[in-house]
């Protein structure tokens, strides 16, 4: 079997680890926005943010990502000010009671600091460290696990699909080394959705295991999104069974962690996917 299911463990923030490989893992998604693509406005208030977040850990997530910027095609900038009044009150009081591991959705330098002074263990930057220049530094003076993701915004994409993740991720490998941040603390996100048609959007997927070329553990974020709708047929809120089928297949290309909105779905949909891949490691594996 591919070593994509082999055990590593994701060194995070605060001296803890995610083991990914043998099983996979769910990140649950937690928007503090009022204009995010699928739960804008549902979790705008800290209490309905970390009660979200709260349930998903009983749900089976084992990191919960915390955004306070929409990232969806055409949403306007915000302050970094305002960015940080929307998490920061979320994260200082979901670190408070309970144990889940945190990740800050944030391409700021600033931004990602103070959420992990305050008790996140992940830094998830949706430019791929591209944005703002301290980025990997900071990442890696905090000690901090890092989500790199592929994006194809505001630049000019290579024809191939997967030739464009390798160039883009290179680069941002690149830029992580150069900083510092030890390969244990990273993990790669090939950005469905960002910058990717539909066409695109389904090719990564059929070509997925290419990415294992990269040598880091790899994240699916497909939930909800446009792709998924145009295949299904299905409106924002009905594409959670349509989400899971993309956990499932995905998961046995070998991506090891699942940034999702509908955390019972998709761990149900991956609980069959690792029974199944336990039996193939069980004939294959000595």
């Amino acid at each position: 079997m591919s070593q994509s299911y082999a055990v590593r463990h994701w060194r995070v923030g605060h001296n803890r680890s995610l083991k990914l490989g043998p099983r996979g893992q769910i990140m649950g998604i937690v928007n503090v926005t009022p204009d995010s693509f699928s739960d804008g406005g549902r979790f705008a208030s800290t209490t309905a943010a970390v009660d979200a977040a709260l349930a998903m850990e009983q749900e089976g997530a084992a990191i919960v990502d915390i955004g306070g910027e929409s990232t969806r095609p055409g949403a306007r900038a915000i302050a970094a000010e305002t960015e940080q009044a929307r998490i920061m009150p979320v994260i200082e009081e979901l670190a408070r009671r309970s144990d889940i591991l945190i990740s800050v959705d944030t391409y700021r330098a600033e931004t990602a600091r103070m959420a992990v002074e305050a008790g996140a263990h992940v830094i998830n930057d949706v430019w791929g460290l591209q944005r703002d220049g301290a980025m990997a530094a900071t990442a890696a003076k905090l000690g901090a696990g890092v989500c790199i993701m592929h994006t194809g915004r505001d630049r000019q994409k290579a024809a191939d699909v997967v030739t464009d993740q390798f160039r883009f991720l290179g680069t941002s490998l690149d830029t992580a080394r150069a900083a510092g941040l030890a390969d244990e603390a990273i993990v790669l996100d090939p950005g469905f959705g960002f910058a990717k048609d539909h066409d695109e959007n389904v090719e990564l997927m059929a070509r997925f295991a290419e990415l294992h070329g990269l040598g880091y553990p790899l994240v699916a974020g497909t939930s909800r999104k446009r792709f998924i709708g145009m295949v299904s047929g299905r409106e924002m809120d009905d594409r959670d069974v349509a989400t899971a089928a993309t956990t499932a297949l995905l998961r046995m290309e070998g991506a090891a962690l699942f940034r999702v909105h509908d955390v019972k779905a998709n761990r149900d949909a991956l609980a069959m996917a690792d029974a199944g891949l336990a039996i193939k490691r069980g004939r294959t594996e000595p």
